[in-house]
C-alpha cells in the first residue's frame, strides 16, 4: 500500500470525521505525533508517513491515555483505510505506551499543541517541534536511529533543546544501559559535550 502523503492525511481525516458525525459517535480529540505530525505541519522535508500515531486523547482538558481505541473507532478507521487505500493499522495507539502517562509527557507539551478541526466530533491535535525533538531522541536512542534519527536531524535542535530532551527521556528510562545509549546518540549527532551534563 502506499505511503501517506500529506493530500492524504487530510482526506482520512476529514472522511473519518464525517462518519463519526454521520454514524452519531461521542466526539473525539486526540493529540497526535510522529510522522504524520511531522507531515501535517510541514516540519521536516519529508512528505508523507505510514500512518496516525495517537499520542493522548483529550478529555475535559486533560492528557489521558487513548488506549484501548473503541472498537467503533476501529471499525469507521477501517472503513476509511479501505476507500482511500491505507495500511489496515494506518490510525494506531501503539506509540501510547503507558510509561509515557506514569513518567509524564514533555511539559508543557499541551499548551504547544497545534488544533485542527475536521468536522464536528473531530479534532486532532498535533505535537510542535520542540516535543517532536523530545519524543524522536526517545524513539532514536530506543530504536537505533532510523527514520526516527533522520528526522531529528532535520529539527535541527539546538544544544539547549537536546539537552532538554534527553533530560527527559531520561525520566522514561533510568537505566545505565539507556543512559550508555542516550550518550552515543548525542556524540552521533555531534554533542559529546552534553553527555556530561546528564
Amino acid at each position: 500500500m502506499p505511503p501517506i502523503t500529506l493530500s492524504t492525511l487530510d482526506r482520512a481525516l476529514a472522511l473519518l470525521g464525517e462518519l463519526l458525525d454521520v454514524r452519531q459517535h461521542p466526539p473525539q480529540h486526540f493529540v497526535v505525533c510522529g510522522g504524520s505530525s511531522l507531515v501535517a505541519l510541514g516540519l521536516v522535508s519529508r512528505t508523507m508517513t505510514q500512518d496516525v500515531d495517537i499520542l493522548a486523547r483529550v478529555e475535559a482538558d486533560h492528557l489521558v491515555t487513548p488506549r484501548p481505541l473503541p472498537g467503533w473507532l476501529r471499525l469507521a478507521a477501517g472503513d476509511v483505510g479501505q476507500r482511500l487505500d491505507l495500511p489496515p493499522d494506518w490510525l494506531n495507539d501503539q506509540v501510547a505506551d503507558e510509561t509515557l502517562f506514569h513518567c509524564g509527557l514533555p511539559e508543557g507539551l499541551q499548551q504547544r499543541l497545534v488544533t485542527r478541526s475536521y468536522g464536528p466530533r473531530l479534532q486532532i491535535s498535533f505535537i510542535g517541534r520542540q516535543d517532536q525533538i523530545f519524543l524522536k531522541l526517545h524513539a532514536a536512542v530506543d530504536r537505533d536511529g532510523g527514520r526516527h534519527l533522520q528526522d531529528l536531524l532535520e529539527l535541527r535542535p539546538s544544544a539547549p533543546e537536546l539537552l532538554a530532551a534527553a533530560r527527559w527521556t531520561r525520566t522514561q528510562d533510568a537505566s545505565p544501559a539507556f543512559r550508555l545509549l542516550l550518550g552515543e546518540m548525542l556524540q552521533r549527532l555531534g554533542y559529546a559535550d552534553l553527555v556530561a551534563q546528564l
